[in-house]
């Protein structure tokens, strides 16, 4: 993860404790990580239910997973086009730039992710 890059070319920042696919709390991509976790999202009622109808309950806690279930405000390491799919449905959560992995960019433009910014 060392010298990761966010999506405005600069260090990438912390998203928030126990996220991403290494649940190390940045949105850095490993090499096995196939579902690019690069987006560091706010979630909200509205993608959290879209979320589960598109089949993944991101509400639900999997403690054998490390996964403490997530509620409106918390932010987490989204799939990149699992936000784009929110995006186009009109559901898209607010992003942390700073924190959001430049591979992101390999799925949703720039403007896309900056006009969602906190």
């Amino acid at each position: 993860m060392a010298n990761a890059k966010n999506v405005l070319g600069t260090q990438l920042k912390l998203c928030c404790g126990n996220s991403g696919y290494t649940r190390e709390g940045f949105c850095y991509v490993p090499n096995d990580d196939i579902g690019n976790h690069s987006v560091c999202a706010i979630v909200d009622d509205a993608f959290l239910e879209f979320s589960l109808v598109q089949g993944n309950d991101l509400v639900t806690p999997r403690p054998e997973m490390q996964f403490p279930g997530l509620q409106a405000g918390d932010r987490w390491c989204l799939c990149a086009i699992r936000w784009l799919h929110a995006y186009e449905a009109g559901v898209a959560p607010k992003v942390k730039l700073e924190a959001t992995h430049e591979k992101a960019l390999e799925i949703i433009p720039l403007a896309y992710l900056e006009a969602f910014a906190i």
